[in-house]
């Protein structure tokens, strides 16, 4: 089977992974100046396999002295000019390029992500869609922003003009490890800045490959980098450096705070958060067809493993229907149990490891010590005898004051409240310091427009989770931060604003 060749069933997967070695052109190098190679300290981190604990390859373990160099290289390429100047419909087309070189690779793309971080490969292909379609957006966008001409008297011309940022940082999360680096690079890219990219350290083979084809689709020297490592050593030092005029993170709420700190600390660089989430999904006794929004309720926590920003780990259910309602969640979650990441039937995939599985188990034991009531799950599971496994769990009568009902697991477990009324509906569901998204079931219209104006969040879907494409922002309000992924407004994020004012002779 060639390399863009798409792998069908669980045995062709297994053989492509198998095929998977540094001599066939797997990368485990930082990406400096258009050059691979080993971390200024010599240093590598172990990447397993989570379904499996096998070490997949030994990466470079890049600090403070690499990304020095980096930021120098990338401060030389945004002041030559070569992208930064680069007339943006050739801009346009380099992006279109590499969009094309994704396309060619998608197999491989989603198979290191599988691998990396455990989740199946179908979720895996789909995001490898989806970041396509975001590089493709944004490099369409490029050459469809116009500047303004402001209203004056005959005495001058005033002009508003849209320049790149300069440098820019961004560092990606695990659970969506290729389309979150599309989400923050390709905009920031389109916009004429030049990128650093940290992967995180559970999943960085998808972002060394990606600048494998960067590199194929000619992208200037210095304008794509790509530094594996841990927050703590390379992150840190991005966020400190005085030459990064941009840093653009998704993460952690508790780490977000930390970059804010570091902003602070050096050269007060524009900084745009994507942290935490414990998002709403609010389910009305008007709705109907119970056992569709059942599945999608399901689903909305249980998706790559619960390992979601946005997933809707609150099931707020209007008591008259919530027994019946909680069965057909059950009955759905029975149906989207944990298999091997390899399996294209597979619903669900591992904990991307150790940590983050005993930590999620440590979740559940607490709330069944706090009294909740647990339906479905509990238990950890094995596929194949290995992994870090956890089947759906689900628990009802949970309370505010519950930790699974206030604190983001990010993981496969379901706490379901009870309400009474719209006002007690939208109280419990803006009482979370988060505020990423919510999730809204009903059929009456005038219920949907006056609690769509009243959920605390950055992205509201009626009748549906998660649903939008390209064209829709993303991002939250509150502690789930600041900033936007996606759209035209992504773009104008990484860009700014230049106001020429031209004295006329009269």
């Amino acid at each position: 089977m060639s390399r863009t060749e798409m792998p069908k069933t669980r045995a062709e997967w297994q053989q492509r992974a198998a095929d998977l070695t540094l001599e066939k052109g797997l990368e485990t190098r930082a990406f400096i100046n258009d050059v691979f190679v080993a971390a200024a300290s010599g240093e590598t981190f172990e990447t397993r396999n989570p379904a499996t604990g096998e070490v997949l390859a030994e990466v470079a373990s890049c600090d403070a002295a690499d990304a020095d160099v980096a930021v120098s290289h990338a401060r030389a390429a945004f002041d030559g000019g070569a992208w930064s100047r680069l007339a943006p419909g050739k801009r346009k087309k380099a992006l279109l390029r590499l969009a094309d070189l994704m396309e060619a690779d998608k197999a491989e793309l989603a198979l290191l992500d599988t691998l990396d971080m455990g989740k199946p490969i179908s979720s895996s292909l789909g995001d490898i869609s989806g970041a396509i379609a975001c590089f493709r957006y944004q490099a369409e966008c490029i050459d469809k922003l116009y500047g303004e001409v402001a209203p004056t008297g005959d005495e001058a011309l005033a002009l508003v003009l849209r320049e790149p940022l300069g440098v820019v940082a961004s560092i990606v999360p695990w659970n969506f490890p290729l389309m979150m680096t599309a989400w923050k690079v390709a905009p920031a890219l389109a916009a004429g800045n030049s990128v650093i990219l940290k992967p995180s350290e559970k999943s960085p083979l998808s972002a060394l490959r990606l600048a494998q084809l960067a590199h194929e689709a000619g992208l200037p020297r210095g304008v794509f980098q790509v530094l594996p490592g841990f927050g703590h050593t390379v992150g840190r030092a991005l966020a400190l450096s005085m030459e990064v005029d941009c840093l653009a993170f998704t993460g952690s709420t508790a780490t977000g705070k930390q970059l804010m700190q570091y902003a602070g600390e050096s050269n007060l660089k524009r900084l745009y958060l994507e942290c935490g989430g414990k998002s709403p999904n609010l389910v009305f006794a008007d709705c109907k067809d119970l056992d569709r929004v059942a599945k999608h309720a399901a689903a909305a926590i249980f998706h790559n493993q619960g390992e979601v920003c946005i997933a809707g780990s609150r099931l707020l259910v209007e008591n008259s229907i919530r027994e019946a309602f909680v069965d057909k969640v059950v009955a759905a979650a029975e149906r989207m149990q944990p298999g091997d990441p390899l399996d294209p039937d597979s619903f669900m995939g591992a904990m991307v490891d150790e940590t983050q599985y005993q930590r999620v188990l440590g979740f559940i034991r607490q709330g069944q010590e706090e009294g909740a009531r647990l339906r479905a799950g509990g238990e950890a599971t094995a596929v194949d005898g290995k992994g870090f496994f956890i089947p759906p769990t689900v628990f009802d009568g949970v309370t505010p004051e519950m930790a699974i009902g206030r604190e983001e697991i990010f993981g496969p477990v379901l706490s379901v409240f009870g309400f009474d009324s719209e006002e007690e509906a939208v109280r419990l569901a803006n009482d979370s310091v988060y505020g990423l998204a919510a999730g809204l079931w009903s059929q009456d219209i005038d219920r949907i427009m006056r609690v769509t104006r009243r959920l605390q969040s950055g992205q509201v879907f009626v009748n549906n989770w998660a649903g939008g494409d390209q064209t829709m922002p993303f991002g939250g309000v509150k502690q789930s931060g600041n900033g936007r992924d996606k759209s035209h407004h992504s773009l104008e994020e990484y860009s700014d604003l230049k106001s020429v004012w031209m004295s006329l002779a009269t």
